[in-house]
């Protein structure tokens, strides 16, 4: 993975396609992610570009389809969790003066959090944090890789 700096931002249009293939089990085609998209589904080039892009910015890397001559495959060069985490790093620091008490003091001021979710918040913050950390509950997390890593 690139150094977290060295990332570019995604848009909104980019993160929709990453999530396409972190919530997949396997490298996808451009077909087969067109397929996972709603109705209207984007065009093919819509996604090539993006894809093109994405790559260009170190989030996807392709691959040729095993037993093809010209179909490629697309996987994530990393994970949904490791993603946010570069993020919330990123948030923390441009905005918060690297201060996780004022990234937290911020969101529990300007976010509609009920008293059970904070007591939740409270406890999880009591726990052991290696424990506290429940990546499922923020998004699915897939390490997918043709290539095994």
């Amino acid at each position: 993975m690139k150094k977290r700096n060295d990332l570019r931002p995604l848009t909104k249009a980019e993160m929709e396609v990453m999530n396409v293939l972190w919530d997949a089990t396997e490298a996808l085609t451009i077909h087969e992610i067109i397929e996972r998209y709603p109705e209207p589904r984007p065009a093919y080039t819509t996604i090539a570009t993006f894809l093109k892009i994405i790559e260009a910015k170190g989030y996807v890397e392709h691959f040729k389809k095993e037993g093809s001559k010209r179909c490629f495959v697309f996987s994530p060069v990393f994970t949904r969790e490791k993603y946010i985490i570069n993020v919330m790093d990123d948030v923390k620091d441009s905005l918060f003066g690297n201060s996780t008490k004022k990234l937290f003091s911020f969101l529990i001021r300007t976010e509609d959090i009920t008293d059970e979710e904070l007591m939740e918040i409270m406890q999880m913050v009591r726990m052991n944090p290696t424990e506290s950390i429940d990546t499922q509950s923020l998004a699915p997390v897939n390490d997918i890789h043709p290539n095994g890593r």
